[in-house]
């Protein structure tokens, strides 16, 4: 059965140390213990300090998210919980706006882990393309090919 990937990048309003951010830095570990523990959670990329903020391949400034899950609405119940909801509605004082998409879906076959250059590879396509079955948005969702994923 596929499994629902997704990448989200953000452009920080400045470094990680800065005071500005801590709220977002203190909230980091509770944020993703609940997706952890959310239902139809499967994995999330992270470093040995359990998130993934050391990682920049797009830039000194921009950071990255990377999970899989079993299907769409597991998804959109975690982004839109209480807690994840929570700090959506404080990203402005912790992100500047992108000027791209910064959210892509796609996906996967079950068990498969995706790395961040097959991420950028799907961003990059909806980027290009717009949404399709091979990238696109929560709002744009497209449900899986059972014969391809």
């Amino acid at each position: 059965m596929p499994q629902l990937a997704q990448l989200n990048i953000a452009r920080l309003a400045h470094e990680l140390d800065h005071p500005d951010l801590r709220p977002f830095v203190d909230n980091l570990e509770p944020v993703n213990a609940v997706a952890d523990s959310a239902p139809g959670f499967v994995w999330r990329l992270e470093e040995d300090n359990g998130n993934a903020t050391g990682l920049r391949p797009w830039g000194r400034m921009i950071i990255v998210n990377l999970s899989v899950w079993t299907d769409l609405a597991s998804l959109r119940s975690y982004v839109y919980g209480a807690e994840h909801a929570a700090m959506l509605r404080q990203r402005r004082a912790f992100f500047t706006p992108m000027p791209q998409d910064s959210v892509v879906l796609w996906w996967v076959a079950e068990g498969h882990r995706p790395d961040l250059h097959e991420a950028k590879e799907r961003l990059d396509h909806l980027r290009r393309e717009g949404p399709t079955a091979y990238a696109f948005t929560l709002s744009d969702a497209v449900e899986p090919d059972l014969g391809e994923a």
